[in-house]
């Protein structure tokens, strides 16, 4: 399925009250896409409400199976549930869906995509292109450079998650909880099984059988896919934070070839994406709070591993509503309608 060329293009959002769903009409703006109409969809109860689009209020309507007639491209950010409902509708309207959920990702026939890292796996779509997880994103993002050159054995991540990406009831509970601790009052936990305030959490989605969480299994999964390496040997502890957005990232890699510390921080800053940012004796390195509401992927704390011959730790750092989603949705959008890519 292709989209025929043409001045302005017709998008839909479905999920455009939540919060990928707002900074994917806020990044069509700022990026200036060439938007004939925007279609904004969403549950029931969101019927009616006006948000913004280049100064015009456009109100949003009811997602149904019927919504998709005369839409080029369609950036899905529902939930799963949603979105394995309605994205075969829109593809039966000649509609590509750009999904965020995990809804599809694992699907033989459905790319999963990271334009920075795997571009030409966009044209092999079949009316459907998946958005990777949010922390599985920023680190690929990081890595492809790496692997490119010389390749990569295996991967050991830990993440610290914003509770931005468990949603609005999170960031409400984070700042309630905040309250009730530092007024001596009782703290309530109805987002999270314990106290995310003043806490961490090794617990993000559910827990499998293998003792993995649900999350970590989607990084291992996906970054496999993405890299189009089986072989390539990865886990990951998953952690939710109290920050309100901002994903942080400890990754230790095994090279398949020697690499400084050095040659990384070169290789890495001029890779499209990637914004190093590397002066430990001035205290410069990427934090959540200073990356929020910024496109790049943030990288620091590069050094090497001394405990083997050819590892490398880094210290990776992103928006997790922006590039870890939203971004990455339109990015994919921007590919499908350009001619020269």
């Amino acid at each position: 399925m292709t989209i025929k060329k043409k001045e302005k293009y017709n998008i839909a959002v479905a999920g455009a009250t939540g919060a990928v769903g707002n900074a994917m009409i806020e990044i069509l703006e700022e990026r200036n896409f060439s938007v004939g109409n925007l279609l904004l969809l969403a549950s029931e109860r969101s019927e009616g409400k006006l948000l913004k689009f280049h100064g015009e209020s456009i109100a949003v309507q009811t997602l149904t199976h019927d919504s998709f007639e005369g839409i080029d491209i369609a950036l899905f950010s529902a939930g799963a549930a949603r979105s394995k409902e309605f994205a075969s509708s829109a593809v039966k309207a000649g509609t590509v869906v750009v999904d965020n959920s995990s809804a599809f990702r694992m699907e033989d026939k459905v790319p999963l995509v990271v334009p920075e890292v795997n571009p030409e796996k966009i044209k092999e779509h079949h009316g459907i292109i998946a958005n990777p997880n949010c922390s599985t994103i920023q680190m690929v993002v990081a890595l492809k450079p790496i692997y490119d050159k010389v390749g990569i054995k295996r991967i050991v991540v830990s993440t610290y998650q914003a509770v931005s990406g468990s949603g609005k009831k999170a960031i409400e509970e984070l700042s309630i909880q905040t309250q009730d601790v530092l007024n001596s009052k009782p703290v309530i936990c109805s987002v999270y099984p314990h106290q995310i305030a003043f806490n961490c959490l090794p617990h993000i989605d559910v827990f499998l059988e293998n003792g993995y969480t649900k999350e970590e299994v989607k990084m291992i999964d996906e970054t496999k896919k993405i890299m189009g390496d089986e072989a390539l040997s990865v886990t990951a502890t998953t952690v939710r934070v109290p920050v309100y957005s901002g994903h942080s990232e400890s990754v230790n890699i095994e090279t398949k070839d020697k690499i400084s510390g050095d040659e990384i921080k070169n290789l890495l800053s001029n890779a499209p994406g990637i914004k190093v940012l590397d002066y430990p004796k001035k205290s410069e390195y990427p934090v959540a709070i200073e990356v929020t509401g910024k496109d790049e992927v943030f990288v620091g704390r590069i050094r090497e591993d001394n405990s083997i011959e050819k590892g490398i730790n880094l210290w990776i750092v992103s928006d997790n509503i922006r590039k870890g989603a939203a971004l990455n949705a339109v990015q994919i959008a921007e590919y499908l309608v350009s001619s020269d890519k």
